[in-house]
Formats: C-alpha cells, structure tokens, sequence
C-alpha cells in the first residue's frame, strides 16, 4: 500500500524541486544559448538567467516569482494506494505555505483567492492507468506570463503544413517579449479542439533533447526550433541568437474536415517534476538525478 501521507510529502517535494531546480536538459540548452550569443544585451541577460537558476537551486527558493498553477500528470499502475487525488491536494496546500509558493488559483468570475492554491479543478489532474508496478505522479507548475499567449487555430485541412507553420510563426511573432524568452513551444496537432491543446502542453513534459520517436514529426520539430530561431527576439525580446529553447511537437488523428493546431508557450523557466512511487516506500524523482 502507498500511503496518502507519502503521497502528500512526496507533491511537497515535486513542488519544491519543480519551483527551484530546473531539470539538467533545461539548464543545458540555456548554457548552450549563452555560449553561441555574440552580442552583449542578449549573453547578459541570458547570464542573468543562468544566475537567477543557480542561486534558486542553491538557496531553495522560487527561480520565479510567478510559481503557476499546478497542472499534474498521475499514471497509476497495479499497486494500491490511499486517496491519490486528495493527498495531492492536501501537498499543494502544505508546499504554498512552506516552500513557499504564491497562492496564485483564483475563482475566475469573483477573483477571490483562497490562498493555498487549491479551487474548483485546481489542481488540475490528468490520469492514465499502466501496468507498471509503481505509481508515477509528474507536475508542471505553468505560469501566467506563458500560458496567456498561447493559442488555438481550427485551420481547415487545405491548409496543410503550409498553414501548420505560418499558425505557429503568428503565434510566436504576437507572444513577442510578453512569455519571457527564450521560450518552448509544445505543439499540439490533429484531434480535436481540446485534444490539440492538451497535446500542446503535454508535449512539454518531453525533454528538449528527446525528439518525436516519427521521423517526419523529429523533422519538423528541428525544422521549426531553426527557421523560428531566426526571427530575432531573443531573450527577454532583445534581440538574439535565441528565441526559442525548444519546439515539442504530439499529433493524433482528426477529422477529415478539420485540421486543429495548438501552441502552448512555455518561458524560460520550463518547471516539470515527476518521481516514482515504488510500494515498498522508494520515491524515485526521475526528473531530477533519479535521487
């Protein structure tokens, strides 16, 4: 049995490396930014990212002001468990208060804020079952400044790759400095409306170094991460070599009729944690160094 008390410390410990510790792929392609950029504005402020990470981590705190909404991914294998969803509630309530986290979920009409992070669907869960012998919980805390510029296009099907490309290129050029650059841009095509934007941003999850297992799909990904980077806005909209740290792209079938495209944006600060959680009490945190 995997209790919901080592299920609630365990959220509190995906939040707290989620919020100060940026996964090593992360890191790696903001190092690699700053060590191509030629011109000082740009290399300064991606030295002054590369700092704001390195002091997070150090002092455990928030690398980000802005700690999101928490939106988490449970897969649940053959092990039995106490309560999932209620001792993931309870562990976002604990790491607001001791992590801490800015009590950002609000009610969308009223505004009011109950100040733990915690309202109706908020967490946000999405569950798969497997038959793995351990239970899987992942978090992706998604901030305002990304989330607000990401978009949805219902292009008809004679639009084709054509149109795939110029969607993505209008949302990038509108997005501009306001999602903190350099940016990821998790794509999500096919489906339907809602199925192309939980793609989008489940794309995210995957990490900047693993391309899409289709070789076409691989393809256009590397296409887009090095036509998109030559646009110029760079990081924090300055100019440079960097505008975007990644492109992530997840399909699924569609309609004959219909030709759905998602973009989500996601900052610099791309916060994921996940972790396996074996019966016998091991907590594996796959994201961060599988301590």
């Amino acid at each position: 049995m995997i209790s919901k008390e080592l299920i609630k410390e365990t959220t509190v410990e995906l939040l707290r490396k989620a919020s100060t510790q940026l996964p090593a792929d992360v890191k790696k392609a903001l190092e690699d930014a700053y060590n191509k950029e030629e011109d000082e504005v740009p290399k300064s402020q991606l030295k002054a990212i590369l700092d704001n990470v390195a002091l997070a981590e150090e002092n455990s705190l928030p690398m980000c002001q802005d700690t999101g909404v928490h939106i988490f991914f449970v897969s649940v294998g053959k092990v039995e468990t106490d309560n999932i969803q209620e001792a993931i509630v309870e562990g976002v309530v604990e790491g607001t208060k001791v992590i801490p986290l800015r009590p950002n979920a609000v009610h969308p009409i009223t505004r009011k804020n109950p100040g733990n992070n915690v309202g109706e669907r908020m967490p946000y869960f999405n569950y798969r079952f497997t038959d793995n012998d351990y239970l899987e919980i992942g978090v992706m805390p998604k901030g305002a400044g990304s989330e607000n510029v990401s978009a949805l296009g219902m292009l008809t099907p004679a639009a084709g790759i054509k149109g795939i490309k110029q969607f993505i290129l209008d949302v990038l050029l509108k997005a501009g400095s306001k999602p903190c650059p350099p940016t990821i841009l998790g794509v999500g095509i096919g489906g339907s409306a809602d199925i192309a934007l939980k793609m989008g941003k489940e794309s995210l999850l995957r990490p900047l170094d693993q391309r899409h297992p289709e070789a076409d799909i691989a393809q256009l990904e590397e296409e887009l991460y090095t036509t998109l980077n030559d646009v110029g806005i760079g990081p924090m909209g300055l100019g440079g070599k960097t505008t975007l740290l990644g492109v992530n792209i997840e399909y699924a079938a569609c309609h004959t009729a219909s030709l759905p495209v998602a973009v989500n944006v996601q900052c610099w600060a791309a916060r994921r944690a996940a972790c396996r959680i074996y019966p016998d009490g091991r907590v594996v945190y796959t994201t961060h160094g599988g301590d």
